[in-house]
């Protein structure tokens, strides 16, 4: 079984920082692609970023010059710096993880339970 635990989420006003974090644990043989997704109310998820095991970054139109993705391998663990937040950033943010678990079954996502970001005017 895999795990997926991020941290870090929380209220900001408008044009602060936050960090969000999520820690992969369990069986686990190998990690490809890391990812943070958010929720808005009312709205469908949407991707904020992804890295690969490599640490090549991709990221929404929408964060781009104001987040910033970055991993360490050997943790297990996705980063998620938020700069210049803005009220619109507001969402549950989620990360997912592309694990394989053995040689066999390849890989598959996981995803964290959520961490709230609240930005405030």
């Amino acid at each position: 079984q895999v795990q997926l635990a991020e941290s870090g989420g929380g209220l900001v006003q408008a044009g602060g920082s936050l960090r969000l974090s999520c820690t992969a644990s369990g069986s686990i043989l190998s990690i490809n692609v890391m990812g943070w997704y958010r929720q808005a109310p009312g709205k469908q998820r949407e991707l904020v970023a992804t890295i690969t095991s490599g640490g090549s970054t991709n990221y929404a139109d929408s964060v781009k010059g104001r987040f910033t993705i970055s991993r360490d391998n050997a943790k297990k663990t996705v980063y998620l710096q938020m700069s210049s937040l803005k009220p619109e950033d507001t969402a549950v943010y989620y990360c997912k993880a592309d694990v394989a678990i053995d040689r066999y079954s390849g890989f598959r996502d996981y995803w964290g339970q959520g961490t709230q970001v609240t930005v405030s005017l």
